[in-house]
């Protein structure tokens, strides 16, 4: 062999990337987790659900309405019982996993698994399926093995779920507390309630709708309803508002039973000057344009929600003067007349309506709540100047926390000896609603100013 000429070694080979897989076929399971853990993942990291639906379906354009509406499904169920499947995850897993959307992924799955037994076999397979699609395929194995441990310990892992409250009730360990601690003879019902899919009310536009037209053409659709007031119907089952009859003609509104007690309580009358400070996203505007011909200044903090308002007015066939400023700030937008009726629907915990955002729960913390305290202070403050005297304010919020509510009215009545407060209709100086079957939590208290 020739020294100066060594054999040459052979050249290196570049490992070929495997091919990626196939799409997941439209409308499938698999499909809709894949979507869903995108959105899940973005909520773990502190997005609020709303913004991530609307990040998905930004992303997604293609998806048939059935998809969406079984990844919404997914989402919503899966945060309901968040703390369930934490802590199912926990008993599964030896450490946190590092890729977000895998934990989202296997937090769908879990949740999917209990609410349909029947398909867990399906439901492990689809899973294993939407996890090809991430990380290059490195978690299918993990996911597969996570699920199919699951099935074999389930009601091992349901027990323990029974002694873990956050599973159990589905809450933060934080909220629990403070529901016993505020609430002791109904704080079970309340957590249970939370954990309920909401109820879906509409409020008949007297403008342009009788109530015996507006439930004639409901039943002539077959949509099943009861009757909760004269102009208040819950749906036997949530639907669509494109097949309601007459909502696109301005004849109906979707609005919680609890919210259509604002309009009644505030004592409307012809020509009276009436603010609300709070409105988006105008529900409870328009419901106060319904009930008499007043004279309303709407306003809100931010333009896309003014712009809201706006739309909101416009399909109802309604006017007032809509405009985006900060209520604390009277000097940016109150021309000096008085008011003499103030709806002060203000920022809250939204403690009560965490069913129809059950983000809420798992992103709200203990301290928020003293910050949201501290702007409805400012917002009384603020607002009891334009009050005129012998006018009345409804302080309202969509929240179970005594801080914001009771607590909150008491302490603002201390301070101004021109305040007092109002019995409601059943005699009560204030009243607290918690969610049930036919509405979400909320706290009303009536405020007159003597001078």
């Amino acid at each position: 062999m020739n020294d100066r000429n060594p054999p040459r070694k052979p050249r290196a080979q570049t490992p070929r990337r495997p091919a990626p897989p196939p799409p997941l076929p439209a409308g499938s399971l698999a499909q809709a987790l894949l979507v869903a853990s995108d959105g899940l993942a973005a909520v773990l990291k502190g997005y609020a659900l709303n913004d991530g639906l609307q990040g998905l379906w930004h992303a997604h354009p293609d998806l048939s309405a059935a998809t969406r509406g079984a990844v919404q499904d997914l989402l919503y169920g899966t945060l309901r019982d968040h703390g369930r499947g934490t802590t199912l995850l926990a008993n599964l897993v030896e450490r946190p996993l590092a890729e977000p959307r895998v934990q989202a992924l296997l937090l769908l799955a879990l949740h999917r698994l209990e609410a349909r037994p029947d398909t867990a076999h399906t439901v492990v397979d689809q899973a294993v399926e939407a996890a090809a699609q991430l990380a290059g395929g490195r978690f299918k194995a993990l996911v597969n093995g996570v699920l199919r441990s699951a099935l074999r310990q389930w009601d091992t892992l349901m027990q323990r779920c029974a002694a873990t409250p956050a599973a159990h009730w589905r809450h933060p360990e934080w909220w629990i507390a403070a529901a016993q601690r505020q609430h002791p003879e109904h704080w079970q019902a309340w957590l249970a309630g939370n954990n309920q899919h909401p109820p879906m009310s509409l409020r008949i536009n007297p403008r342009r709708a009788t109530a015996s037209d507006a439930q004639a053409a409901l039943a002539a659709a077959g949509i099943g309803f009861s009757v909760l007031g004269p102009l208040a119907l819950q749906l036997d089952a949530p639907c669509p508002v494109a097949s309601l009859p007459g909502f696109a003609e301005g004849q109906l509104s979707v609005q919680d039973w609890g919210a259509q007690q604002a309009a009644a309580l505030l004592d409307l009358a012809a020509g009276q000057r009436v603010l609300d400070a709070c409105a988006a996203p105008g529900g409870k505007t328009a419901h106060l344009l319904e009930t008499a011909a007043i004279d309303l200044l709407a306003l809100e903090l931010e333009a896309p929600r003014t712009q809201r308002v706006r739309d909101n007015l416009a399909r109802l066939g309604l006017e007032a003067e809509v405009r985006t400023a900060d209520c604390r700030r009277p000097a940016d937008w109150w021309d000096g007349r008085p008011f003499d009726r103030i709806l002060a629907d203000v920022p809250c915990s939204a403690s009560g309506v965490a069913r129809r955002h059950p983000d809420i729960k798992w992103l709200r913390r203990e301290e928020d709540i003293a910050g949201f305290a501290t702007i409805q202070a400012e917002i009384l403050a603020a607002l009891w100047q334009v009050l005129a005297p012998g006018g009345k304010m409804l302080y309202l919020t969509c929240s179970v926390f005594a801080e914001e509510n009771g607590r909150q009215v008491a302490r603002f009545a201390a301070r101004h000896k021109d305040c007092r407060r109002i019995p409601l209709p059943d005699g009560a100086l204030e009243r607290q609603w918690l969610p049930d079957a036919q509405h979400d939590g909320f706290y009303f208290a009536l405020l007159e100013k003597t001078r």
